[in-house]
Formats: C-alpha cells, structure tokens, sequence
C-alpha cells in the first residue's frame, strides 16, 4: 500500500523574501551583494560602490581580505560555484572607494544613521582600540552627533589591520585612506595610549566620557601546552606578524613550522616564505620601519612547514589561502598534531608530530584522537604558533567589576553588548572571540546602537516594509548564464610573489567583472502565483528546468496554526474540521496549493511565460527600513 507524501510548506512574510537574497542576509551588515554585482555586470559602477560602501566603512578593505560568508550563502554555489562577491566589490572600490581619491568623499555613500536634531549631539564618547571595530564605532558615533575620542595603544591606527594582515594581501595605504576618511567626521585619534597603563576606565569617566566602548581585539596569540614550549625559537604567529609589520627584530633561520590551520596560520606560514633571516629596524617611523623590514633578506626561511589537525579537506583556511600558500612554496602536513617541540642547549630543533585519526566526534564537537605511534620530527629553527588569539587584560586595571568569561573575553549582553559595568560596552573580538573583519563591523554598528539608546534613555525601534513591483522591462536572464564558469582573480606567478611583499591578488578587469556580475542569479526576482487566475493546467511544473514547483492537494500539506488561518481566509472553511469530519478525501476536493522549492529556482522565469493566463509574475522584492528612537 503507497504512503502518501505529504509537505511542510511555509508561508512568505517580509522575512521569508529577505531570506531569499541569500547573499544579502548570509552577510553580517546585510550589504546588497547582488545589488553590485548586477550594477556591474550592467556598467553601473558607480552606483555598485555606492550600495558595497552604504552599510560599510571598510568597504575597500573587504574587497581584498574579507572571509566573503555571502559567498558561502551564494545561492549558485549550490548549482556550481558562487558568485565572486567579494572581488568584483573590490573592482568598484579600486575605482570610487577611499584608494581613488578623497577618502572622504566616500562619506556621502553611507547608509549610518543620522540625526540632525539629536538633543545629546556632542556628548563625549570614548573608544578604546582603533581596529575594524572601534574605527566602525567611531564613524556611526560621529554621523550622530556624538564627540568621539578613539584611544590606541599603538604607534598606528587601524589594529590588526596594520599590524596583523600582510601586506601582500592588503596595502597599508589603503588602511590609511579608510581612516583617514572616519577622522574626517571630527573623530579625536589619541596614538600611543594604553588603557589601564596610561590612562584608565575610571579616569575615562572621570574625565567626563559619557560612554566607553571597548573594541581592543584579541592582542596576544593562545599558549600550547606541550613540552618544549618555552624553548628559544617559539614564538606567536600573531607577535610575528606584528613585529614583521611594524618594522621590529626579526630572526627565523632557514627552517620554520608554523603550528595551525587557519587563514591566520597560513598568513604567517607565507609571511616566513617571504622574510628570512635578521634584521633590525633603526627608523622610529612607522611606515619608513615597516617598509624596511619588508625590503630585508628577501629571500625568506628556505623551508617553511605548516602542520595543521585537520585534513586537506577539513582545513579551516580559505581554498585560496591554501592553494596560494602551497604555489609559493609551504609545505602542509594535514591529519598531524605537535607532541612534542624538540631542542638542544635551549633552542628549537625541531617539531615532533603525530597522526590524527580525527578532530570532531560524532556531535561536532572538537576532540581529537591521535594514532598511538609517534610520527616524524619536522627539524626546525622556529615554530610558530597560530592555533587562535585571546585578550590583553592590561585594560581591565582597576575594574574589578568588569567581569571576563571563563574564555577571557569581556562579558557582555550578546545583544546590546553591554559589559557588567553601566555606560561600558563592548564588541568585536574583544567580546566576541575571532571572527571575520565584517563580523566586527556589524559588532560595532549594533553597540553604536545601544550607547545612543543609553545616552539619550530611549530606545530604538524598526519597522520593515516589503514591497513586490514589476520589472521593467520583463524578467529575462543573460544568455546561457547557468554556463558561465567561476573565475577567480589572476595573481602575480608564485616564483616572483615569494620573494615580494607586491599585492599577489590582482584586479578583474571591465570584460571579466561583467561576464562573473551575469553569474548572478537575481535572487530577488521572485515566483508570485495568483491563485485566483490559476486553472491548473501545471504547465509552469511541466516547463521547470530544475524541478522546483509541485501542485499539490491540500490533503498533502502538514497544517500549522497560520496556514489554518489561511486556508480559512483562502475558502473560508475550517480545514482542521472539514477533515476531522468528511476525511482526508474532503480537503483534496476543496484545492489544491502551488509549492516552490527556493533552492532550486534559477529564476529563468520560464514558468510565468508559459502561463497562459498570466497567474504567474516574475517580481523584485524591496524592503525599506525605517528606524527611530522612543525617549522614555
């Protein structure tokens, strides 16, 4: 006897249409990835750098180091490869961004909020820590009104930005122009102050700082626990990082293992291809330090190993980093674990390793289990550890009432980022843990938003409206543009980029960006039926190149409380009743119901010009956000 199949359906709210720009929603600080990338594969350049830049300060700096989740959540990563999102917006930066001109005219594109008629504008408000976070902080603070003093402890502005990403993959420069256009809001920079050693929290508030925001980062690289850890030659990647890029001593040997797996890892692991040797900085400047140190012994360590728990597969970094990483000569050893760091008279010879059977049990959770027998000593003058970062506490002096997390991270309202102490928030990784860069901006925007509620004792209030319009002219897709294969940046040939800290990703040129922006799927073009004009024919089923559309009975359809009210709206019968009395039978006669699968559509668009009675259009769906703040 045949079961039945029945369907779990789900009625579409303005949520529900959100939720199908994939790229869109998949992206921290909600950018309108399809919007740019369909500008520019129409031409529209400057409008495409208008909506990357609306929601985000670093607008340039994502274009190049970004993790890309909205590449993740592409919808044609299901069909093939995703969009290349995140290069195509560095194709519109190179042209409008902060690089091409006047940093500050960059202003004009964002989409912060503002109001002119803020009765607390120009209330004093302290950031501490001038990274991704608290520079994102200080642009939203001061497009409100309010006065903002961002304090660094460092010589530079910009955090792990400057002192933490390598330069062959984001210029300096470029970080500088970034900030330099915040600073151009009014936004007070205070270099070489350190809080809890030069000035702390209390005196902060004493010195009439209304609010504070931490977004200090993770400043110090995580310990390994294993024996030969406190030998001469172990060291952090992140202190190595730091040092390489703020012009410090240097001294790796010809041998390296770098000990991890993730992007960071291999930033350091590539870092030590590049620079070798020793050297010492004389100049007090900052960037003539930093340049000196990268032109020095550019022939690099001759032998750079990085081993990581994880296999090839498993491997946390992006493909490219590891792609990249292997062409300019790494040497990855996946499934291997350190057991031991070995040494003479003191000093690191070399990194004993294991197998690992595997990382993750059965839940997902992290548990490794290693082979019995030993397996290879990797020699080695150096290992680096890169296996995550934790905080700085030096800033927490004083404030005994500022209280961590058993992970070492402040502890905060997850919502409002509110510390343990009134008028003290933070975000990003300081209170977050290690997360991407465009993590850290949205962070900072939703903390922006709960000091302006604190200071002006309100609250923020948001209303969403979606709205459906014809396209003009009819709904059509490029041709074969299910065919158009992913490409990737070009980059400068491994041989000559291994010995250079020159930027190895290059930029798309006009012809490519267009062809890769017509990969776009048009995710908020939707399917809209008219069930009133609907005759059943199916022949939008029949037409479906992907399968993606069912008509059902009702009979076949798992009923929830809203879709009971819509049937009642829809026929005005109780179905739960009509079937509890005359049986499955009586709701299969009373109509039947159009299912669409979202992940399948392609948004062809073949159904609605198939339909002989127009019940189908091919629709954009808009959602306006309107906010505004209730004063108690």
């Amino acid at each position: 006897m045949s079961t039945q199949r029945s369907f779990n359906v789900e009625i579409p709210d303005v949520t529900y249409w959100q939720r199908q720009v994939k790229c869109q929603w998949g992206c921290p600080v909600h950018t309108d990835a399809r919007g740019y990338v369909i500008a520019i594969a129409e031409g529209r350049y400057e409008e495409a750098y208008a909506i990357a830049r609306g929601p985000n300060p670093f607008a340039s700096i994502c274009g190049r180091v970004c993790g890309a989740p909205c590449e993740m959540e592409c919808r044609r990563g299901s069909i093939d490869d995703p969009v290349t999102i995140r290069a195509l917006k560095r194709f519109v930066t190179e042209r409008y961004g902060a690089e091409a001109g006047d940093p500050r005219a960059t202003l004009r594109h964002s989409t912060a909020r503002r109001d002119p008629l803020n009765p607390k504008a120009g209330t004093r408000v302290a950031v501490v820590g001038s990274g991704v976070a608290g520079m994102t902080a200080a642009h939203d603070l001061a497009l409100l009104g309010y006065q903002v003093t961002v304090f660094e402890a460092g010589r530079v502005a910009g955090g792990m930005l400057m002192t933490g990403v390598p330069t062959y993959r984001l210029p300096r420069d470029l970080v500088q122009a970034e900030i330099n256009a915040i600073l151009g809001l009014g936004v007070q920079l205070r270099l070489n102050t350190r809080i809890g050693e030069h000035v702390t929290l209390q005196e902060l508030r004493r010195d009439g700082f209304a609010a504070i925001l931490i977004a200090a980062g993770l400043q110090r690289g995580r310990d390994l626990r294993i024996k030969g850890s406190d030998l001469h030659g172990v060291v952090h990647g992140i202190d190595f990082l730091k040092t390489l890029n703020s012009g410090g001593n240097i001294t790796l040997g010809d041998s390296v293992v770098v000990i991890g797996g993730g992007n960071v890892a291999f930033d350091v692991a590539r870092s030590a291809v590049r620079i070798g040797g020793v050297f010492r900085a004389e100049s007090q400047d900052f960037y003539e330090a930093a340049d000196a140190s990268r032109q020095a012994l550019r022939h690099g360590a001759k032998h750079v190993h990085l081993v990581c728990l994880e296999s090839r597969d498993e491997m946390p970094a992006d493909e490219i980093e590891i792609t990249e990483g292997e062409e300019e000569g790494v040497i990855v050893h996946p499934s291997r674990g350190p057991l031991e760091i070995v040494g003479s008279n003191g000093h690191v010879t070399g990194l004993a390793t294991r197998k690992v059977l595997s990382v993750f049990d059965a839940q997902g959770r992290f548990a490794p289990v290693y082979a019995d027998e030993p397996g290879e000593v990797i020699p080695a003058s150096t290992v680096m550890l890169s296996i995550g970062q934790t905080v700085d506490p030096g800033f927490t002096a004083g404030e005994s009432a500022l209280e961590l997390t058993p992970g070492g991270i402040i502890k905060i309202d997850p919502t409002t980022k509110a510390t343990t102490i009134p008028g003290i928030f933070a975000c990003g990784d300081v209170a977050e843990g290690a997360r991407l860069f465009i993590h850290a901006v949205a962070s900072a925007q939703r903390a922006v938003v709960s000091i302006d509620e604190y200071l002006r004792e309100g609250s923020l209030h948001e209303v969403r409206t979606g709205t459906f319009t014809m396209p003009a002219p009819s709904h059509t897709m490029r041709d074969a543009y299910l065919q158009i294969e992913r490409s990737d940046p070009p980059a400068l040939n491994p041989q000559g980029r291994a010995s250079s800290d020159a930027l190895v990703e290059k930029c798309f040129d006009p012809g490519v960006a267009g062809e890769q922006g017509s990969r776009c799927l048009k995710c908020h073009i939707n399917t809209i039926f008219n069930g009133d004009a609907c005759i059943l024919c199916a022949g939008c089923v029949d037409v479906c190149p992907t399968y993606c559309l069912a008509l059902v009975p009702l009979s076949q359809i798992v009923r929830e409380p809203r879709l009971e009210l819509a049937l009642v709206e829809r026929y005005g019968a109780d179905a739960e009743g009509l079937a509890a009395g005359a049986g499955p039978e009586a709701l299969r006669t009373l109509g039947s119901a159009m299912l669409k699968d979202e992940e399948l559509c392609v948004r062809c668009g073949f159904c609605a010009k198939r339909c002989p009675t127009g019940a189908i259009t091919m629709e954009h769906f808009t959602c306006a956000h309107q906010l505004s703040i209730e004063t108690r």
